[in-house]
């Protein structure tokens, strides 16, 4: 494109310095390269491959002179396609939609930096940290646009049966499971969670190196509250969870209700916790042992439930789904500034405002 343009720069200006010149001496020009061309369609040369510049000044000069009588490279038909073709570049320039204005250029920065300082991060988490933390209205797509290039990583939503049931009673659901982590020295440690389906806040965890039914009991007895408002259990049909379990939350007023044989997506939920702290904490960090191991957890799990915006609480936290920023557009109030404090050593940053002193 760049070349095209020099190209027809050039042209111009040999043209309107052949404007300078008198009658007589363009009449001998034209005459003597008319009998060069003359010889060179005898000997039939074929001419090379025209360019765009070429095109582009030949439509252009056909204006001024009888073309068709002139005309001896290509068919008459095919300056007229090329005609065709510059007027149709013409109105697609010319109607280019501009789009939106752009985002100022410290929110692009600050996209950017989310971005890099937080890798398993995406538009949708970034967008929300931006919406309900520093009040930055800018949607996920925006935020794609500047964020800066990466792998893409590969997604699946999981199918979730009986949802109905769920949503009706969520705020009386209970949702629990195990998950291993291997550590530095490959050992197994089984960490247990229960999860508020409600507000997906982490009501209780644990870790162990030997789980039993008498310690998972135990883990339910520490981790439920006297007033509690849960009514169901959901869990899988692990051998942990032994009809002692059952009859010992039988006995908290709790109904248990199990999954079906080999279909996790049933404690959805509690499936989607674990592929988060994966995909956000344990895949990222090595534990040295299970004190290591229960550090970290501690950390990012209480990252989890105060710092983390989750999109099925309408971009709210687990621990007050409630808590929201004044939105102000896409513009930093002038007189706040972006604090960052970092978590789990940097793999996770929290975003807040902070005023500035005068």
């Amino acid at each position: 494109m760049l070349r095209t343009a020099f190209t027809l720069l050039a042209d111009l200006l040999r043209f309107l310095r052949l404007m300078l010149r008198s009658r007589t001496q363009l009449v001998a020009e034209n005459l003597f390269l008319r009998k060069q061309l003359a010889c060179y369609i005898e000997r039939q040369v074929r001419p090379r491959r025209t360019d765009n510049a070429s095109r582009v000044a030949l439509v252009l000069l056909s204006r001024f002179v009888h073309w068709r009588a002139l005309l001896t490279i290509v068919q008459p038909d095919t300056l007229v396609r090329w005609h065709r073709d510059l007027y149709r570049l013409f109105w697609r320039l010319k109607s280019r939609q501009r789009g939106r204005p752009l985002i100022p250029l410290e929110v692009q920065r600050l996209i950017a930096e989310m971005a890099t300082h937080n890798c398993t991060w995406g538009e949708e988490r970034i967008a929300a940290e931006l919406r309900v933390k520093l009040g930055l209205m800018v949607s996920p797509r925006t935020v794609r646009r500047y964020m800066p290039p990466r792998p893409r990583r590969r997604s699946g939503q999981s199918a979730q049966s009986w949802g109905t049931f769920l949503h009706n009673h969520a705020s009386a659901v209970l949702a629990c499971d195990f998950f291993i982590v291997v550590t530095a020295t490959f050992q197994r440690l089984y960490v247990f969670v229960s999860l508020d389906i409600a507000t997906r806040r982490v009501v209780h965890w644990n870790l162990t190196q030997h789980p039993t039914a008498e310690w998972t009991i135990q883990q339910f007895r520490n981790g439920l509250p006297l007033d509690s408002p849960y009514r169901f259990v959901v869990h899988d049909r692990d051998g942990i969870f032994a009809p002692a379990v059952d009859e010992a939350l039988r006995s908290m007023s709790l109904q248990t209700l199990k999954t079906p044989v080999r279909a996790p997506q049933a404690n959805a939920h509690c499936e989607r916790f674990i592929g988060t702290a994966r995909r956000e904490c344990l895949d990222w960090m090595i534990p040295l042992n299970e004190q290591h191991c229960r550090l970290v957890l501690a950390e990012w799990i209480s990252h989890y439930n105060g710092e983390r915006p989750h999109s099925a609480l309408g971009l709210g936290f687990p621990d007050d789904p409630s808590r929201q920023t004044t939105l102000t557009g896409h513009r930093l109030p002038a007189t706040f500034r972006v604090v960052a404090h970092t978590r789990l050593g940097g793999l996770h940053h929290h975003y807040q405002l902070e005023s500035i002193a005068a």
